[in-house]
């Protein structure tokens, strides 16, 4: 039986009392999620297939991949908040995870390639060209399809636990917490850049060409994956919000808010840091599956510190804390950066820093908070 909350921490108080039950959403909140549905599997493939080219409504291949990547964004920006919005945890790493579970899609889509590649081989092209001769041990699952969907998950949810395990035992926090994630990020890319690994290098994996067999450039190949990969979004959503209205999740946020008093209180801090950091990796990999397929490439890039800046400003911009808010904000500010990279690309970062700047003073609660203000006026 669940008890009362604190009015401080969230924490069950000592007189029990019986609550009521709450559903996972509102009359209006299955209502819009139900619209969302609709939007993703129906709306998205008729805007493609029956409005004329020649509309403003028509949803090319260019919106349907820009409109994909941005959602496997969203992803990462829900699992940004997880841990610093509902958590307190500050990650400047989450990169690292998203792009490994790319890697793990790339290594299947390359082995897909077979002996349609420029060399002829059942090894990769760029393993010939450099003269390997046969393929590492790490690539010895990369053939199966059900085993690189276990990888998604394992790889990123296992660093991040190994990790978490560590540093959240040894009670590291704060700043200091953030700036190790940017330091194993950095670390990964450099790894990762060796030709030696075995991870293509510098120029990584790309020119995929089938995913079960099917080509990968059918424009209904790409709307498959572009309904898959909202639904994979609303599904994070609805297990976000499950998790943050569950006990479990007012632990996570008397955490954030008392960590002390947490533990004084007889919860382990640890335990609870450890399952919403490796939840939140294995989100972000899951993410990173999605993107490579329909980008067509990954390669170390990916794990630069600044692409895990760019998560934090996403859940900054839209408000932490909402779940709703950082998928706003990656919305709004990769199609703000969609467009500026186009006309006017070399203030793309300086406007990038500008924001987060203006956010943190005069918007901390984001879009979200500005919303909810205009509401109650």
């Amino acid at each position: 039986m669940d008890r009362a909350p604190t009015a401080v921490t969230g924490l069950p108080d000592a007189a029990p009392i019986v609550q009521p039950h709450r559903p996972l959403l509102t009359r209006t909140g299955w209502t819009v999620f139900l619209a969302a549905l609709v939007a993703v599997c129906a709306l998205a493939p008729a805007l493609n297939l029956l409005v004329p080219p020649t509309s403003a409504f028509h949803l090319g291949e260019y919106g349907v991949a820009l409109l994909a990547r941005i959602m496997c964004y969203a992803i990462c920006a829900l699992a940004m908040d997880l841990i610093w919005g509902y958590t307190g945890i500050l990650s400047l790493g989450h990169g690292l995870f998203f792009a490994l579970g790319g890697y793990v899609m790339g290594m299947y889509l390359m082995r897909q390639i077979g002996r349609d590649g420029n060399y002829k081989s059942d090894l990769p092209d760029f393993m010939v060209f450099l003269d390997w001769k046969e393929l590492p041990w790490h690539w010895a699952l990369s053939d199966s399809f059900v085993a690189t969907l276990v990888l998604v998950v394992a790889v990123p949810g296992l660093v991040a636990f190994v990790f978490g395990w560590f540093a959240f035992r040894s009670r590291i926090k704060g700043v200091y917490f953030s700036i190790i994630t940017q330091a194993l990020t950095y670390a990964a890319m450099l790894l990762f850049f060796r030709n030696e690994t075995g991870f293509g290098g510098n120029n990584g994996f790309t020119d995929f060409k089938r995913l079960l067999g099917i080509p990968l450039q059918v424009p209904g190949t790409r709307m498959a994956l572009f309904v898959l990969t909202g639904l994979t979004l609303l599904g994070c959503l609805l297990l976000a919000r499950w998790l943050v209205r569950s006990r479990f999740g007012r632990v996570l946020q008397a955490i954030r808010d008392a960590e002390s008093r947490t533990m004084f209180c007889g919860y382990d801090p640890v335990g609870y840091k450890l399952a919403v950091w490796t939840l939140s990796a294995v989100m972000c990999g899951v993410a990173g599956a999605l993107y490579v397929p329909q980008v067509g490439i990954i390669n170390p890039g990916e794990m630069s510190p600044a692409n895990s800046i760019e998560i934090a400003v996403w859940a900054a911009v839209g408000g932490r804390g909402t779940l709703v808010g950082p998928i706003v904000g990656a919305f709004l500010v990769n199609g703000a950066k969609s467009w500026l990279t186009v006309v006017a690309p070399e203030f793309w970062l300086y406007v990038l820093g500008g924001l987060f700047i203006v956010v943190t003073l005069f918007l901390p609660d984001g879009v979200a908070g500005l919303a909810r203000r205009w509401r109650k006026t």
